[in-house]
């Protein structure tokens, strides 16, 4: 069943402007052939407070509209590493919501709550989004990220089914070198029912581990589950899992079984080529190597056939290179990355393609052409292990290249940078704040540092530990409203003051000595002086 090269074409992108808030971990909405980015880099800002954009796509250029939430709506926080899945309003209408679980917040922490979003309204100037937090209780699944959900139809019900992923080491056998260390989810399946907002968990003998970036597809009471990697002995399961979803009057009952025919791959993308097909792209397939093969993936009824299919014809910088990444668009197209060559002027630079993977006489929705776009990357590539988890993702643009008239139009040079503000920053030359060996110095801290504005310049974010600032100091500080210097600004800053204009007390003149004189005194004086002086 392997197809022809051609079906898959494979095109660079124009370059993107404005795109610094693109980080690790974004996420792709469809919703009717207009896609929308989500988890944003940073915290939302006022140029857009919901963090949803319409990814544009004319003219060879790409322009990030912000999205609006209607007034019913929750706040709804940047998430990366989020899962995410579709859910239909009812069988016959075609009106979908997009489910999202879990993920990392700007902070480095993690979510372990469910949202609803679905599209309210949508013009040519404007897209207005519902955004619904829904309660759970029962078996709640622990906050994580890099895992899955899936929607399963039994006996005219449905359920969402959460699986795998990662979070971090309970408090409970945390230390100091491993303070915030990342550990496999449990391999438990979770079930959640909207209706009643209830969880359910299952233990089942066939899954041993609890794996993360790994690959979900589902069709009717079926979830295939392949590839993911493991970080307790370092694989990537070459198993393929099937669980069925039997949902009678009473209790729901999860099967599992192993199939043989799996994939050994982890941060692979799947895109829906069709009702009943699938295409698998990209992934590694160990620690420092890419898997260039492209499989389809078709779901009958009751059974899977993966099968191998023609890959497109890589260019050579995608070869060549040791990392890429990429995030489904839906409708059969997915956003791929990889970063720019070393000879480059700008050495961390980054290429862009959109991969089609139907035949191009199918999709001519969007015009692109072949123009690179590059981009800065702000993480410290020392944060995340190479090539694995997509977590090095980053991507940035040029800021000229937005459309100016345009109102509608993101412009984050409006907005300062936060990633001078994030807790896990290096806030001095002698900082020694580590994400991964960090411990609570405080007891007012829970799990960030505690943090003090420097009013130098633009003003800076400093953390406390680092100033050498105890702690009773630190509570009066935020008290009260004083400006406070850093250890390296505040001798500059006392540099800069103008000394203060000194008020000269008024004294009394000194009454002068009296020098020895002859007085000359009248009669009338000298009588009554001397009468004074012997009396």
């Amino acid at each position: 069943m392997a197809q022809s090269a051609d079906e898959m074409s494979l095109q660079v992108v124009s370059a993107v402007s404005n795109s610094s808030l693109l980080q690790p971990g974004f996420s792709l909405l469809n919703f009717d052939g207009h896609v929308f980015f989500f988890g944003q880099k940073g915290w939302p800002k006022r140029s857009c407070p919901t963090g949803v954009f319409l990814l544009d796509i004319k003219q060879n250029e790409l322009k990030m509209k912000p999205a609006f939430f209607s007034k019913d709506s929750c706040y709804l926080p940047p998430l990366r590493y989020p899962a995410l899945c579709t859910l239909r309003v009812n069988a016959e209408s075609d009106e979908y919501q997009y489910i999202i679980h879990g993920g990392k917040t700007p902070n480095n922490d993690l979510s372990d709550k469910i949202y609803v979003i679905s599209l309210v309204s949508k013009n040519s100037k404007k897209t207005t989004f519902q955004c619904v937090e829904k309660d759970l209780g029962g078996d709640v699944p622990e906050a994580r990220y890099g895992h899955t959900i899936n929607i399963v139809h039994s006996r005219g019900k449905s359920m969402s089914v959460i699986f795998g992923g990662r979070s971090y080491t309970p408090l409970a056998q945390r230390t100091t070198e491993k303070w915030n260390s990342v550990v496999d989810c449990l391999p438990s399946v979770f079930l959640v029912d909207f209706e009643f907002g209830c969880c359910t968990s299952y233990i089942l003998p066939e899954l041993q581990d609890g794996l993360s970036f790994h690959v979900s597809v589902a069709r009717n009471d079926t979830i295939y589950i392949l590839g993911g990697h493991s970080l307790q002995n370092n694989t990537r399961s070459p198993s393929l899992y099937k669980l069925k979803v039997d949902l009678p009057l009473g209790s729901p009952a999860v099967t599992c079984t192993i199939l043989p025919g799996g994939i050994s791959v982890s941060s692979a993308i799947v895109t829906q080529t069709g009702d009943t097909e699938f295409v698998l792209v990209g992934g590694y397939q160990s620690d420092n190597q890419k898997r260039l093969v492209c499989n389809t993936i078709v779901l009958e009824d009751d059974k899977i056939e993966i099968a191998e299919r023609a890959s497109p014809d890589w260019t050579p910088d995608i070869k060549h290179c040791k990392m890429w990444f990429g995030c489904d668009m839906g409708k059969g197209s997915v956003l791929l990355g990889i970063p720019g060559a070393n000879k480059q002027l700008i050495s961390d630079a980054n290429y862009f393609y959109i991969l089609r993977c139907k035949g191009a006489e199918e999709d001519n929705e969007e015009e692109l052409t072949t123009q690179s776009c590059r981009q800065t990357s702000t993480e410290d590539p020392g944060d995340s292990t190479p090539f694995e988890d997509s977590e090095e993702f980053c991507f940035s643009a040029e800021a000229n290249s937005f459309d100016v008239d345009d109102t509608d139009t993101y412009n984050e040079d409006d907005e300062e940078d936060e990633s001078e503000t994030g807790y896990w920053i290096t806030c001095s030359a002698s900082c020694n704040i580590d994400i991964n060996t960090w411990v609570p110095f405080y007891s007012t801290e829970l799990n960030k540092p505690a943090m003090i504005l420097c009013s130098s310049g633009a003003g800076h974010w400093v953390h406390a530990q680092c100033m050498d600032l105890s702690e009773s100091m630190l509570l009066r500080l935020s008290e009260a409203n004083v400006k406070y210097f850093c250890n390296e600004h505040v001798d500059l800053n006392k540099g800069l003051q103008t000394p203060k204009k000194v008020v000269r007390l008024k004294k009394q003149p000194m009454k002068p000595l009296r020098k020895k004189t002859t007085m000359k005194l009248t009669t009338p004086t000298k009588k009554s002086f001397l009468r004074r002086l012997f009396e």
